[in-house]
């Protein structure tokens, strides 16, 4: 096994970063959403001693320690910082927390006067200790491992913003963007603003790249997805860009079906990360012709393991290989998911 490049080595060296900048990369860098979480024996020690989920993102060693553990494990070629995509809500002075077995809680925003009451300005006061732990992050990882920042879109956290939690249909948010479009547009301006802020926080505490994530987009008919997804979603990548050109961003409309293709067009994105639903050979003409493509590996299939996650593998392999891409999961990584058939991914695609 060859040596470690030594710490200091270029970015742009590294098998992550090379792949989101257009280089078809092989064996392709892999990363798992959800990486760090409770599928893993050491995660959920360090959890339990952290007390309150809240804690565990906002103590910076021991979202450092959480983010490097699947690290140590499988060797992925990019870490995601562990946080949350409801630190915005949090930064920005709303309630947020999480009941155990019930998920995330917020105070529910009903009203344009109720988002008057946020305070942007003190956001990256509030979110201090997410930084502190990029910065840990980036002195603590091999020099070829890459650093990923992200945040949530602004739909899909101004979704938790307004219902208090999650929800199966969003109906309360979506009822106030069809009856009160200017209303719900100013929440959505602000977040946009208060995601960048948090973006670019990131990356100069040391982020490399950033992922967006915006996991309700699907729910949307195809104007209003437009409105509230894309447009949004291309704002905060000119205003990172214009800042940071240098800087990958990867977007993940979950559920976006065809219009992830229009994603790809306009937003300005580096690089999409699929859902499991997206066909391949629809992705590999549509979309990795355009850019680099992330994805998309049933989280179901990886729970499974033996022949059934090979085959599924394999064939994403052969769909994207030749393109720039990134081997990822098409949703999080479950938290039944074994290790060893995270072990098992790994060899096949080093292998590959």
């Amino acid at each position: 096994m060859a040596p470690p490049r030594p710490v200091g080595s270029r970015p742009a060296d590294k098998k992550f970063l090379r792949a989101l900048r257009g280089e078809a990369v092989w064996p392709p860098p892999v990363w798992l959403m959800r990486q760090a979480g409770r599928y893993l024996p050491e995660y959920r020690a360090t959890r339990a001693a952290a007390g309150d989920f809240l804690d565990l993102c906002l103590t910076p060693e021991l979202a450092v320690e959480v983010t490097l553990q699947p690290l140590r494990r499988f060797g992925f070629d990019a870490a995601i910082l562990f946080s949350d995509i409801l630190m915005v809500p949090h930064g920005l002075g709303q309630k947020v927390w999480f009941e155990e077995g019930v998920g995330p809680r917020l105070e529910p925003l009903a009203s344009p006067a109720a988002v008057a009451t946020l305070e942007p300005q003190r956001l990256r006061e509030r979110l201090s200790p997410v930084f502190e732990a990029v910065r840990g992050l980036k002195a603590a990882l091999l020099a070829e491992t890459a650093l990923i920042g992200f945040a949530g879109a602004p739909w899909t956290v101004a979704s938790y913003m307004i219902e208090g939690g999650s929800s199966r249909d969003f109906q309360k948010g979506r009822a106030w963007a069809y009856g009160d479009p200017e209303g719900f547009q100013g929440l959505i301006d602000l977040l946009v603003e208060a995601t960048v802020d948090y973006l670019l926080a990131q990356v100069e505490a040391g982020a490399e790249a950033l992922q967006i994530f915006d996991s309700w987009s699907g729910i949307w008919p195809d104007s209003e997805f437009r409105r509230w997804c894309l447009e949004p979603a291309r704002r905060i990548v000119a205003a990172v860009k214009a800042v940071h050109p240098d800087i990958p961003v990867i977007l993940f409309p979950r559920g976006a079906g065809v219009l992830y293709r229009e994603v790809a067009e306009e937003s300005g994105a580096d690089a999409l990360s699929l859902d499991t639903t997206v066909p391949l050979d629809w992705a590999r003409a549509e979309l990795q012709s355009r850019l680099c493509v992330q994805g998309n590996l049933d989280p179901v299939a990886l729970i499974v393991g033996g022949a059934a996650l090979d085959r599924q593998a394999r064939r994403i392999l052969e769909a994207f290989r030749g393109g720039p891409f990134v081997f990822n999961l098409g949703h999080g990584i479950d938290k039944t998911t074994p290790p060893g058939h995270v072990e098992q991914l790994m060899a096949l695609l080093r292998a590959a």
